[in-house]
C-alpha cells in the first residue's frame, strides 16, 4: 500500500552511489513524485559530507559499498554532524548483520537494490515521518536473529550497561528509555517471537494484560508494529550487539 504524499512541500533527497546509471534511475523515479526532489548526487561518502556542508538534504539514499569511504562509515559521520538528516541504506546484501550494523550507526532504513519503486518512495516518506523502514525480504532474517538474542531478566534493575554471559548483547537502561520494567520484559519476549498467549503464560499474567502492555510499548515508542518496536530499541541504543 502506498503512503500518502506530504503535500506540496518537497522532501529534499541526496543520492549517494558510485554507479551513475543507478543514480539516474533513482532520480527519474523520485522526481516523478510531487513531494520528492533530488537535490544532488554523490559517488562516495566523503562527497556526501561535503555536500551536506553546503546544502541540507532531509534524506540521503546511501549505497553501502562505495569507494574512498563506504556507506556505513559515512552514515555514522553524517549522523554525528547532521543528526536531523535521515539515512536510508541501499544494498545488495540481505544479511541481517549488515542491517544491525547500519542501524547502530544511525540509519533509519535499509532497502535492497531490487526493491520496487513504490517501496522506495514509501521508505522515504516513512523515515521523514520518524519511522524506521526495513525491506520486507530482510525483515524475516532480522526477526530470526532477534529471537536468538538474549536480554537480561532483571532489566529494570540495571542502571548502566550489562551483558549476558551467553552473548555479547547489552541492554542499556537510560533516561531516554520510556518503558517500565514489565514492558521491557514483554518487549524481550516479543523479540523472541512469543505470542501474547505464551508471553502471558511465561509472566503469569492474562493475555489481555499482555495486549495492554504491547499497546503501551507501541504507543511509547511511536511505532505501528512489534518489528519496529524491537528494531527501534536497537536503533535508540537500548540494545547493542
Amino acid at each position: 500500500m502506498e503512503l500518502a504524499s506530504t503535500g506540496t512541500r518537497k522532501i529534499k533527497v541526496l543520492l549517494a552511489d558510485d554507479h551513475q546509471l543507478f543514480r539516474e534511475g533513482l532520480k527519474r523515479i523520485l522526481n516523478m513524485e510531487e513531494d520528492l526532489e533530488v537535490i544532488g548526487e554523490c559517488g562516495n561518502g566523503i562527497q556526501v559530507l561535503e555536500f551536506c556542508n553546503h546544502q541540507k538534504p532531509e534524506v540521503v539514499l546511501m549505497d553501502i559499498n562505495m569507494p574512498v569511504e563506504n556507506g556505513v562509515v559515512a552514515t555514522e559521520r553524517l549522523r554525528d554532524i547532521f543528526p536531523d538528516v535521515k539515512v536510508i541504506i541501499l544494498s545488495i546484501h540481505d544479511d541481517e548483520s549488515y542491517v544491525f550494523e547500519t542501524l547502530r550507526k544511525g540509519a533509519s532504513g535499509y532497502l535492497l537494490k531490487d526493491m520496487e519503486a513504490e517501496a522506495l518512495v514509501n521508505a522515504i516518506r516513512s523515515v521523514v515521518s520518524g519511522h524506521a523502514y526495513i525491506h520486507p525480504k530482510v525483515t524475516g532474517k532480522l526477526i530470526n536473529q532477534l529471537r536468538r538474542m538474549t536480554y537480561l531478566d532483571e532489566i529494570g534493575a540495571v542502571s548502566g550497561a550489562a551483558a549476558t554471559k551467553e552473548s555479547g548483547v547489552k541492554f542499556i537502561a537510560g533516561d531516554n528509555n520510556p518503558l517500565t520494567r514489565r514492558e521491557a520484559e514483554v518487549l524481550r519476549l516479543m523479540a523472541e517471537g512469543k505470542s501474547n498467549k505464551l508471553i502471558g503464560e511465561y509472566l503469569y499474567i492474562s493475555e489481555k494484560t499482555v495486549k495492554n502492555h504491547v499497546s503501551s510499548i507501541l504507543q511509547k515508542m511511536e511505532v505501528d508494529d512489534r518489528t519496529q518496536a524491537v528494531i527501534n530499541s536497537i536503533k535508540n541504543g537500548w540494545v547493542t550487539l
